[in-house]
Order: structure tokens, then C-alpha cells, then sequence
């Protein structure tokens, strides 16, 4: 065993029996997990569709997908609190029941405003559900290798769900209709809850004290004016009004969050979680990861259908080889290196992995086939992205006491939603101007744009995976 895995290992030993159930548990919360992750890009492959359907105009389609995302990404450092001081799975059940009420209530809009409202509903209570479902596996699995290899399941069926999510909702969109992309998820939730009754009950301490309310409108309010800068930046592009007001406000919300957990009494983000400079390390991995995989669905839901001419159920498919790889990566492959190589060396090297994938699609041409030109590089990003979420989930949930791991998920999600927002806005920006920019034939000019663009996601990984190179050294420990 690796020094960084034996201090966890000192850490994180059980201090009491493990649930008989917990497996179980798992594949509740694992469920959850592909629910929400899924519900960010199942939308996408049905944009035309509502738009003609619900009469939308260019410039309110985006917030079929923003209204999800502000949601979702500005309330969850509020939830990941509010599941350490009220308990992980009450939280979690009325994530639950709220995102199945919220999605049945978006599949049956009639017009635009009812569906951007359902839309925001979802993403509430997706943050309640993310926050609470990472915290429960957490203080449901107390023996390291056990809590290694749910972890791997559940980060994989995370990383799936994106990609899945466009596959599915292709292959809905196409047989069904745009609205099952909302119905959907009503038979996931409702599986979810209808399996809740067997699992074990959430006995970790809870966090004493009250909710740090100025600090959870600091918080709040900060992440949503980002996610929605970097979301408005795909359409008015990075100096229109409200993209420099929303990105000035949120950065000083965020910077005056920062100054006032030194004095809160029970701060929402305690400051001990970031001197770590292991998990900082993580949380950068995880937002650096998020960028590129939605860069790359990006990338191949336009190269697929624009260039190549797919239809939306076989783009859909097209993404079912990055979902395998992924899972089958994270489960088998992650959790018999992690013990013997350590999360600094996983992390590192699973993102450089993922940017060779990235590297790969940026020499596509015109002429490329699926199978040579565009799977290898899927194949490379999937392999590097399931070895690297193990890793950093494991090393942003650890050496914590019981009481914070609702608001250390909660820290890990918003980086990756953050993270998110910034790559498909710059990829989006990015390739349009190129594209723009380039002499020649429609369809080449469309993909220089994407290939240029997708060089940033490829910097950021890289420079991710020297961060963590450098900061997740193994903590020393006297044990």
C-alpha cells in the first residue's frame, strides 16, 4: 500500500460495523446519481424538438438547459450544509420525490415559461440529491476497500450519465418525443424511492449548530451570477453587459464568502476543508474533467449531426462506447491501481489519459469514419476519465470527520458544475469564432472550429494533472 493510501486508511478505519445493506444502498444512490448527471445532457438532443413544439424563440432556447444548471449549480454548497445538519437521507428522499414531481411537471409543459420553471425545479432538487448521495456512501461504507470500490461505481455511473444522456435522449427524442426526456426521469426516481425502503438508515453525527445563512446567500448567489456569466457568454459573448456584470458581481460575492468564514460561527464551507491542499487539488481535477466531457459531448453531438449527417438516435449511440469504457475503467481497472499507486499518480495520470483523447479528436478531418477517427479518442477519454474519478472523489471525501461530508460533496460538485459552465461556454465561443473565421467549405469550417476549440479543455487537463502532481503529495502520518 501506498504511503497517501496508508494515512487515508488511518483515517477513515471503522469505528463501527458496516450496514448489512449498504450494497443495496449503493445501487439506490448510484441510480440517483445517473438520474441527475443524465438529466444535464439529455435535453440537448431535444432542443429542436421543444423548441418547435413550444414555439421558443433562438434567444430563450438556452434556458431550457441554463435554468437546470443555475439551479443546480448555485444552491449546492446550501444543500451539502443543509444534509450534514437535517441527515444525508432525508435530504436525499426529498431530492427524490421532488425531482420526480419537478420532471413529470416539465414533461407536460405548455408553453416555454412552465418548462424553464420545471426545469429550475430540477436542478434544486438535484443539488439536494448530489450533496446528500456522495455524504451517504461516505458514512454508509466505514472499511477503506469497500468505500473504494463504491466510490468507483458510483463516479462511474457519474461520468456514464453524461454520455448516456445523450444517448438516450436521442433515442427518446427520435421514438417517443422530446417530452420522455423529462418522463424518464419519474421511472428513475420512482425505482429510487420504491428502493430507499431497504437501505440502511443514515446513523452518521450529525453537524451541530445553525445554518450559516449570510454565508449561504454569499455562496449561493455568488456560484449562480458565475454559472450563468459563463452560460449568457455562449450567446453574447465575453464582453456583452450582462456577462461582465453577472461574472464581476459573482466573483466579489464569492471573494466576500471567502473573508466571512473566518468569522462565522458555523461557517457553510469550513475552512479546514481547503487547507488541504490534496483536495484542492481534487477539486480543481474535478472541475478541469467536468469541462472537457462536456466540451466533448459538445464536440461530437454537432460533428455527428452536422458533419457526418447522423440522425439523433445514432448520435446517441455514438456516445454508448465512452459510457462502457468509463464504467468498466472505474470499476475494474481503478480500484486495483488506486491501493497500489495512490491518488496523486492516479489523478495525474488518468487526466493526462483523458487529454490524449482530446488530443486525438483534434486532428480529426472531414473525411474521418466513426469507427478510426472518432472511437479511439473516445476509448483514450474514457479510460483516463474512470481513472481519474475514483482518485478524486476519494481524496476530496477523506480525512474528514462524519459531520462535513455533505458539504465535502457538496465542494466537489459545485467545482464540477462550475467547471462545466466555463468549458462549454469557452468551447462554444471558441468554435463558433473559429469557424467563422476559417475560408472554405461549410462543413470544414464547422470542424476546424471544433477541433481549435477543443485544445482548451485538452490545456486544462493537462495543467490539472500537474496540480495534482504537485499538491496531492501523501500526508504524513504518525500512525
Amino acid at each position: 500500500m501506498t504511503q497517501d493510501c496508508a494515512a487515508t486508511a488511518a483515517t477513515v478505519a471503522p469505528a463501527q460495523p458496516a450496514p448489512p445493506r449498504r450494497w443495496w444502498g449503493l445501487a439506490v444512490l448510484g441510480l440517483a446519481q445517473l438520474m441527475i448527471l443524465l438529466d444535464a445532457t439529455i435535453v440537448n438532443v431535444a432542443l429542436p424538438s421543444m423548441q418547435r413544439d413550444l414555439a421558443m424563440s433562438d434567444a430563450a432556447r438556452p434556458w431550457a438547459i441554463t435554468s437546470y444548471t443555475l439551479a443546480f449549480g448555485g444552491l449546492l454548497l446550501l444543500a451539502g450544509r443543509i444534509a450534514d445538519l437535517v441527515g444525508r437521507k432525508r435530504v436525499f428522499l426529498t431530492g427524490l420525490a421532488g425531482f420526480a414531481v419537478a420532471s413529470a411537471a416539465g414533461g407536460m409543459a405548455p408553453g416555454s415559461g412552465t418548462l424553464f420553471a420545471a426545469r429550475a425545479l430540477q436542478g434544486v432538487f438535484a443539488a439536494l440529491l448530489a450533496a446528500s448521495a456522495l455524504a451517504l456512501i461516505t458514512t454508509t461504507f466505514p472499511d477503506l476497500r469497500e468505500r473504494r470500490r463504491a466510490i468507483a461505481i458510483f463516479g462511474a455511473l457519474g461520468g456514464a450519465g453524461g454520455a448516456l444522456g445523450v444517448t438516450l435522449g436521442g433515442v427518446l427524442t427520435q421514438t417517443a418525443g422530446w417530452r420522455w426526456c423529462l418522463y424518464v426521469n419519474v421511472l428513475f426516481a420512482g425505482a429510487a424511492l420504491a428502493g430507499s425502503v431497504l437501505m440502511p438508515p443514515d446513523t452518521a453525527p450529525r453537524t451541530r449548530g445553525r445554518l450559516d445563512v449570510p454565508g449561504a446567500l454569499l455562496a449561493c448567489g455568488g456560484l449562480t451570477l458565475l454559472v450563468y456569466g459563463f452560460s449568457a457568454a455562449e450567446n453574447s459573448g465575453w464582453t456583452g453587459r450582462p456577462v461582465v456584470a453577472a461574472l464581476s458581481v459573482g466573483l466579489v460575492l464569492l471573494l466576500i464568502f471567502a473573508g466571512w468564514l473566518r468569522k462565522a460561527r458555523t461557517p457553510l464551507l469550513p475552512p479546514h476543508l481547503l487547507r488541504d491542499p490534496a483536495r484542492v487539488a481534487a477539486l480543481v481535477a474535478g472541475a478541469c474533467l467536468m469541462a472537457a466531457q462536456l466540451s466533448l459531448s459538445l464536440f461530437l453531438t454537432f460533428h455527428l449531426q452536422t458533419v457526418l449527417g447522423w440522425s439523433a438516435a445514432r448520435t446517441g449511440l455514438g456516445f454508448l462506447p465512452l459510457s462502457l469504457i468509463t464504467t468498466l475503467t472505474a470499476t475494474q481497472l481503478g480500484t486495483r491501481l488506486l491501493p497500489r499507486l495512490g491518488a496523486r499518480v492516479m489523478m495525474a495520470s488518468g487526466l493526462c489519459v483523458a487529454a490524449s483523447g482530446l488530443w486525438w479528436l483534434s486532428r480529426l478531418t472531414v473525411g474521418a469514419d466513426y469507427v478510426t477517427g472518432i472511437l479511439p479518442g473516445l476509448a483514450l477519454f474514457g479510460i483516463g476519465m474512470g481513472a481519474t474519478f475514483l482518485a478524486l472523489m476519494t481524496t476530496a471525501t477523506s480525512n474528514l470527520p462524519p459531520e462535513d461530508s455533505g458539504i465535502a460533496a457538496a465542494a466537489l460538485n459545485s467545482a464540477q458544475q462550475v467547471g462545466g459552465s466555463i468549458g462549454s461556454a469557452v468551447f462554444n465561443t471558441v468554435a463558433a469564432g473559429a469557424a467563422a473565421a476559417f475560408v472554405g467549405p461549410h462543413r470544414t469550417a464547422l470542424l476546424h472550429g471544433f477541433t481549435t476549440a477543443v485544445r482548451w479543455p485538452l490545456v486544462g487537463l493537462l495543467l490539472a494533472a500537474l496540480g495534482a502532481a504537485v499538491l496531492a503529495r501523501p500526508r504524513r502520518t504518525g500512525r
